[in-house]
């Protein structure tokens, strides 16, 4: 009898951590949870982070050396550019057309609707915000009780440090010139880029200009150069190779913790967080589900044809499953990079330039969740944005999306810039904090997806595109092979 799939192994790991979970919360051993089993979770996570890094180096020196012609790289590095903002204007139009159909703010009851409404013009108000549609409940004679008592809670009111930790960022951040992006985009040191996941695009920036520069010097002596970064690349995708025989153990680890830790030893928790915030995350999961099961197999049907539908998702369901488990897309890319080159067959030259590019710069899961996220929370409060607001909503999630962290919940950063944006006030990310875990996962997912259809158009458009819908998945990552 034939195997078991990798991906059917990991996506059994998946729900058995998510059952354990439960269960260890109903008779009380969540602390055994998290203390005993979530730590493997973790160093899943970390080894992926491992490998992840020095393959993004090494991989694009690799496709910019294999490019060889300069105005060939610059000619694909266009088009790539291109593709990623296309899927990402794409992504954060469909959030924003879901969320105006469906209305997920405006299914909570209106008494709390109103309190909300108060405490946004109290908020505005301290803060010298001007209040855009008109509206004044503040000053209207039938909610002065009311006014009085929100103004009561509101002067009570802590802000979570979870949400104090993401302001202080974006507050600093703030205070820096409007070329500080560019200034940021050249490291200082590259052993410090190497170590911080937050500076990807650094890393990215000194492969590109060390894998050019080997273009322009005598083949005699760049030839050993780069045969060292061919043997590396290789090097780092064997160790993925090995880490994912042990996934479906780490990735139960990894499930059982992160449930365990949002219900505590109360089952009941996880239910009322999602009964709060239901409508809400299903129009978020909509979202997703048509971008990953309608759009991007549309799009490749569309532009590279040869992949049948089904064949898509048997390629990249290990990229998939390990995406959703780990959140992070960083942490998927040596995944995804075998999935891509073995399963759909992109050339090689292609995925080492194109994936690890895309881990930083695509986000479309994330600007879907975000324009989603704005506008709900407007609903939330009694707020109508305009089609201008709207429209900003678009422009500013689309630009705070490249070069933002591809590690777990860095979404939340990027959504307060954007909250600011359209002047909603940035501390309310604390009303999407208890789901927000979980539908990270779900738009990892998507950014993932995403990077390999973008790469397979890429593949297509330079004649470097060779599936064979015979292949195994599984072969990619049989460390025998």
């Amino acid at each position: 009898m034939k195997k078991l799939a990798l991906h059917w192994k990991i996506i059994i790991g998946l729900v058995l951590g998510i059952v354990w979970a439960l269960v260890s919360s109903s008779l009380g051993w969540s602390s055994f949870t998290n203390n005993w089993i979530a730590p493997f979770g973790t160093i899943f996570i970390n080894l992926l982070k491992l490998i992840a890094v020095p393959l993004v180096l090494f991989s694009i020196i690799n496709g910019v050396t294999g490019i060889g012609d300069p105005s060939s790289l610059g000619r694909m590095g266009g088009k790539t550019l291109i593709a990623y903002l296309a899927t990402t204007l794409l992504a954060v139009a469909l959030g924003l057309v879901l969320v105006n159909v469906m209305q997920p703010g405006k299914m909570v009851d209106e008494a709390s609707r109103i309190d909300n409404r108060i405490s946004y013009e109290l908020w505005a108000q301290d803060a010298g915000v001007d209040v855009k549609d008109g509206l004044n409940f503040l000053q209207d004679p039938q909610y002065k009780d009311r006014v009085a008592a929100v103004t009561e809670v509101e002067k009570n009111k802590t802000i979570d440090e979870a949400v104090a930790s993401r302001l202080k960022t974006v507050e600093k951040n703030k205070k820096d010139g409007p070329l500080k992006p560019l200034v940021d985009l050249v490291p200082q040191n590259i052993f410090k880029s190497l170590t911080d996941n937050g500076l990807m695009l650094q890393v990215i920036f000194f492969a590109l200009f060390f894998g050019i520069s080997l273009l322009f010097i005598p083949n005699q002596k760049a030839a050993p150069v780069i045969k060292i970064v061919d043997s590396l690349m290789e090097t780092f995708l064997k160790m993925i190779d090995f880490v994912m025989q042990a996934a479906p153990f780490f990735v139960f680890a990894l499930l059982a913790g992160v449930i365990s830790k949002m219900a505590g030893d109360d089952v009941g928790k996880v239910i009322e967080i999602f009964k709060g915030l239901s409508w809400y995350s299903l129009t978020v999961v909509i979202g997703l589900a048509l971008m990953v099961f309608i759009v991007y197999p549309f799009i490749m049907k569309l532009l590279v044809r040869v992949v049948p539908y089904s064949g898509f998702f048997k390629a990249m369901g290990l990229a998939q499953t390990t995406a959703f488990s780990t959140s992070s897309s960083a942490a998927t890319l040596p995944v995804t990079m075998e999935c891509v080159e073995d399963n759909l067959g992109v050339d090689k030259k292609i995925t080492s330039f194109v994936l690890p590019i895309g881990a930083t710069v695509n986000m479309d899961g994330t600007v879907l969740y975000q324009a989603i996220v704005v506008v709900f929370l407007a609903q939330f409060h009694m707020i109508d944005l305009t089609l201008g607001q709207q429209l900003t909503i678009v422009l500013t999630a689309t630009l705070a999306s490249i070069g933002s962290a591809a590690v777990p919940s860095a979404g939340l950063v990027m959504l307060i810039v954007v909250l600011g944006s359209v002047g909603l006030n940035p501390a309310w990310i604390a009303i999407i904090f208890p789901v927000d875990r979980i539908l990270d996962m779900c738009r990892t997912v998507v950014n993932v997806t995403g990077d390999a259809t973008v790469s397979s158009i890429i593949a297509k458009g330079e004649g470097m595109m060779h599936y064979d819908p015979n292949k195994d998945p599984d072969d990619a990552f049989d460390p025998e092979k």
